[in-house]
């Protein structure tokens, strides 16, 4: 491992999985990317909440803003979680679908290593609605490290 990416998304499990990967990659010489991506759904909510406030302000909230708040949580677990722990990391925000940009993302920063927090779902519960980790696990090309809630 060189590089890993950690999704540093708001699920239960995000500073374990963060502290477990941060550790890793210590031990080993690595480097981390914190990624947070905030939703198109999060996205449109946040901008018709804050449509009033930017109309007052003069201004409105972008998709450039959002990804810049997604980059500051991700940075704030980082600096949270990762405050005792010798490794180099990198924050970044982004706004759409979460599998797509963690795989984006993942490939953007040359990441060899996906940690991600996921939770127990039924199988038929996957294959309803979907999962991002299990969507990574299937086509990430190397090795992804799933949390669960235990």
């Amino acid at each position: 491992m060189r590089k890993a990416l950690v999704v540093a998304n708001a699920a239960e499990g995000v500073d374990r999985i963060t502290l477990e990967a941060g550790e890793l990659a210590a031990g080993v010489d690595a480097s981390l990317v914190l990624l947070h991506v905030t939703s198109n759904e999060e996205y449109e909510e946040d901008r018709q909440a804050m449509r009033d406030v930017a109309a007052i302000e003069g201004g409105n909230y972008n998709v450039s803003q959002a990804s810049e708040g997604a980059r500051e949580f991700a940075h704030d677990v980082g600096e949270q979680v990762l405050r005792n722990v010798d490794v180099d990391y990198e924050a970044v925000g982004a706004v759409g679908d979460e599998y797509e940009q963690i795989i984006q993302t993942a490939a953007d920063h040359d990441c060899d290593h996906v940690f991600i927090a996921g939770r127990r779902r039924s199988p038929s519960g996957k294959a309803l609605f979907g999962d991002t980790a299990q969507q990574v696990i299937l086509n990430f090309d190397d090795p992804v490290t799933v949390l669960t809630k235990e």
